[in-house]
């Protein structure tokens, strides 16, 4: 049984690791036409058929005969063409407008909202342990966490942003999550919301005693500690079966109109 356990375990990672091979591929090919364009910030548009014939001619390329339903989705694809558009900004491959600062991250090229989209967006395929997350998938707990965060904090921006976008990771790297979750938003966050996203596990390891006396001195010390207790308690509330939610694009709505009220500004 531990055998074929194993066995299964391995072609899950095998499937796995060419869906990522197959959407970064396939990424190259579209990158001509999704990239950001010289002298824009944002990524362009493309047709689910142009998607489609991509992936399809990605999969051939790297020898692999895949059913249609085992193809990478569009926004894993988009995904990699972040990764991709990053890289070649990092390395001087595309231009961008005159600056003394030299660009070393996506979010300076493309609208912040984007990227959080396309990061929440795979997170509708990544099931969870029901015996810890009976609601479903890491989108609709995420949802369930913005929504109960809105109820409580409904002008905190960062606050929510971090209630939302706190297991983005799980779609890059389940394995660290939390490190992924911040690699694939770097640049495009606070420094509170990325300190809230960056500890929101660590609530769990301070009541299981697993801190060290100092990691635990210095989680206390912040001025975000009583902000961090309550992610924490929220993305433990939002595990409900069948709790009504909005939908990604209503969400980042709502957050785009804190961004525009004039209170912010003051």
């Amino acid at each position: 049984m531990h055998d074929k356990f194993k066995r299964r375990f391995r072609a899950a990672k095998a499937d796995e690791r060419l869906r990522r091979q197959i959407a970064r591929e396939a990424a190259r090919r579209l990158f001509a036409t999704v990239g950001p364009a010289e002298g824009e910030a944002h990524l362009r548009e493309a047709s689910e058929s142009e998607y489609y014939t991509a992936k399809r001619k990605a999969a051939a390329v790297l020898g692999h005969k895949v059913r249609p339903g085992d193809l990478p989705t569009d926004s894993e694809v988009r995904a990699e063409v972040l990764d991709l558009a990053r890289s070649k900004v990092e390395i001087g491959m595309i231009d961008e407008p005159e600056s003394d600062e030299p660009p070393a991250r996506l979010a300076d090229h493309i609208d912040r909202f984007a990227l959080y989209k396309l990061r929440l967006e795979p997170l509708a395929a990544v099931k969870q342990n029901p015996k810890y997350h009976p609601e479903g998938d890491a989108l609709y707990h995420s949802l369930q966490v913005f929504e109960k965060a809105r109820a409580i904090r409904p002008y905190d921006e960062e606050f929510l942003l971090a209630a939302l976008l706190h297991d983005v990771g799980k779609g890059v790297d389940p394995r660290d999550h939390v490190a992924a979750g911040l690699e694939a938003l770097r640049g495009a966050l606070t420094e509170r919301t990325a300190w809230l996203i960056e500890h929101h596990m660590d609530p769990l390891a301070l009541r299981e005693q697993k801190l060290s006396p100092r990691a635990r001195a210095a989680l206390e010390a912040c001025e975000w500690y009583d902000d961090l207790m309550l992610l924490r308690e929220l993305d433990e509330a939002g595990r409900d079966v069948g709790a009504p939610v909005g939908t990604i694009d209503e969400a980042l709505a709502y957050l785009r109109g804190l961004e525009a009220e004039d209170y912010l500004r003051d």
